[in-house]
């Protein structure tokens, strides 16, 4: 399954719908997870 992620179109918002530990299960159970340019940008994780 191909799975996106959108990046925020709040103002102030640094919250992504996934953690990378979410995309990499998602992943290593075979699905493809696209993620917009600069999703979660102020969210910490790098």
């Amino acid at each position: 399954m191909l799975i996106g992620i959108p990046k925020e179109i709040k103002n102030n918002e640094n919250r992504v719908a996934l953690t990378p530990a979410g995309v990499h299960s998602l992943v290593s159970r075979g699905h493809r997870v696209l993620i917009e340019s600069n999703a979660g940008l102020g969210s910490g994780f790098t």
